[in-house]
């Protein structure tokens, strides 16, 4: 049953909005991009410890694994062709990225995420068969486009879609599916890995389920309004509106989309309207987002999982079940994340969980010093509980954290005019970066030894510090209304978006509600 309340839009306006059914079908069906590119996560850790994957396409990390007491614990897994099976996904994606930035702005949000559907299959095909490390590389290009795609164009759809009372809830159920897809993963390798020798083939190809579900939703979800009236149909922009608010009184709420649709139309270059000062707040805060998201050493763990446990002396069956154990901890704190973010605030989430991070890395740093050398790799069975449990205190504290946050507070905080162009970077620089750690991470594992977790709680400690200082409340506030009542008023951010009249290249609307009319003035 749809409940209705009246989202303040400040200003004394008020947009009227209920939840109802086909925003909750279409943000769940839109969402399963999250599921795919979580799936696609998780699948890579557990099928690169698999024994069966490794001799038939990584012989010589299979013999230095059987080879006993030669090397380094830490660098059982060294091997830079393995890595790049792993991350040649986060590359593909990157490139993908510029074009659908394009597509996301002209063709809409919703063709978007079919295109990334599309992908996702082929690649899918192509790793399920694959022969030989080619065909494997090519899978998982294909997979990276369609990741590319759809993390340009699922929060995107879920922040315009979603009633702005609940956008972070609602837009949350993207980052909800990521967890979700790494759990599935884990728990479908848990299984797979007693298949000789094609278990891995079962791993990749169960891909497809994920690949069709957003294939499928792509066809039957709506457009935006904000997408439709950014494209011309203005009375389509109008039903649609009508149809997910579930009411006809949508006039104030049109008005607004139509003003910055306006306001977009006449930017004819998105990118360089992008590096623009008014524009240069939200621009660092999401690039910062996307790197510190990486420098968490979330990706680090949730990769390797299988094979970080492995490396610490738990054998196989319980390294994969371990890594499914931190998977269901992902999901649940996600869960508390769709909970509390529009209650709590999103600086609050991600303070609380700086603290957390710090403290659960420096534990396990201080463990692995002192118990697992080079080469005596069993822990005890109390310290190994120890360790897992304080990998769990992290992955949690990350789910509700900077996990969804990272890609709920660049899609709400662009104005439309470079909203495409926004998400486009946004996504770019994350790709970019779980790319550099991807590939460095089973080097830098190596090489650090256990000091990688000192390097990543360093990084814990600087975006802290950079959130309470620079990072603005958000919560409950109308997309079109965040330059007014958010950038504005920050003490440090207001500088660049007060002193912004001489740099601007289209007339600025003004907002004149008392008729319900937005009109133009020179």
């Amino acid at each position: 049953m749809a409940g209705g309340f009246a989202v303040s839009a400040g200003s004394g306006t008020q947009f009227e909005a209920k939840i109802t059914p086909i925003v909750i079908m279409s943000c769940i069906m839109a969402a399963t991009g999250g599921l795919m590119f979580g799936y696609d996560v998780g699948v890579s850790g557990g099928v690169t410890s698999m024994d069966d994957f490794l001799f038939k396409f990584f012989p010589k990390v299979y013999r230095k694994k059987q080879e006993k007491n030669l090397e380094s614990n830490y660098c059982k897994y060294d091997n830079q062709g393995l890595q790049l099976f792993t991350s040649s996904l986060y590359l593909a994606g990157l490139t993908a990225t510029f074009f659908a930035s394009y597509t996301t702005r002209r063709l809409g949000r919703r063709l978007t995420m079919l295109i990334a559907g599309a992908f996702f299959i082929g690649g899918v095909i192509f790793n399920g068969a694959a022969q030989d490390l080619g065909m494997l590389i090519v899978g998982r290009i294909l997979l990276g486009c369609g990741v590319g795609f759809a993390n340009q164009a699922v929060p995107l759809f879920l922040s315009e879609i979603a009633p702005t009372r609940i956008r972070g809830g609602l837009n949350i159920l993207f980052q909800l599916n990521v967890t979700i897809g790494i759990l599935f993963a884990n728990l479908i390798n848990y299984g797979t890995s007693k298949i000789h020798p094609w278990g891995w083939r079962l791993s990749l190809a169960l891909a497809g389920i994920p690949a069709l579900l957003l294939t499928i939703g792509s066809l039957v979800v709506v457009d935006t309004p904000n997408s439709l009236i950014e494209r011309g149909k203005l009375e389509e922009g109008k039903a649609v509106l009508k149809r997910i608010r579930g009411t006809d009184n949508v006039e104030p709420e049109f008005n607004e989309i139509l003003e910055a649709s306006r306001i977009a139309q006449q930017v004819k270059h998105p990118f360089r309207n992008l590096l623009r000062r008014r524009n240069r707040p939200q621009l660092i805060i999401s690039i910062l987002l996307q790197i510190f998201q990486q420098f968490t050493g979330i990706n680090a763990i949730m990769f390797y999982a299988p094979v970080l446990f492995n490396t610490l002396g738990f054998k196989n069956d319980a390294s994969l079940y371990s890594a499914v154990i931190t998977g269901a901890v992902n999901v649940l704190s996600t869960v508390v994340s769709i909970y509390c973010v529009d209650r709590v605030g999103r600086r609050a989430l991600l303070l609380e969980a700086g603290v957390q991070m710090f403290l659960s890395q420096v534990i396990i740093a201080v463990i692995l010093g002192i118990k697992v050398t080079d080469h005596s790799d069993n822990l005890s069975h109390g310290y190994a509980i120890l360790v897992v449990v304080m990998v769990c205190v992290f992955v949690s504290s990350f789910a509700w954290s900077w996990g969804p946050l990272g890609w709920l507070i660049p899609s709400e905080t662009f104005p439309l005019e470079v909203r495409s162009a926004g998400q486009s970077v946004t996504v770019c620089v994350n790709l970019l970066f779980t790319f550099a750690i991807a590939q460095a991470f089973l080097s830098m594992l190596c090489h650090l030894k256990y000091g990688i977790f000192i390097f990543f709680a360093g990084w814990v400690v600087i975006m802290s510090i950079f959130v309470l200082f620079f990072l603005p409340e958000t919560k409950n506030i109308p997309i079109e209304e965040m330059t007014e009542r958010v950038w504005k008023k920050h003490w440090f951010w207001k500088r660049y978006v007060d002193d912004d009249d001489d740099d601007i290249d289209y007339n600025e609307p003004k907002k004149n509600y008392s008729n319900g009319a937005t009109e133009l003035k020179p």
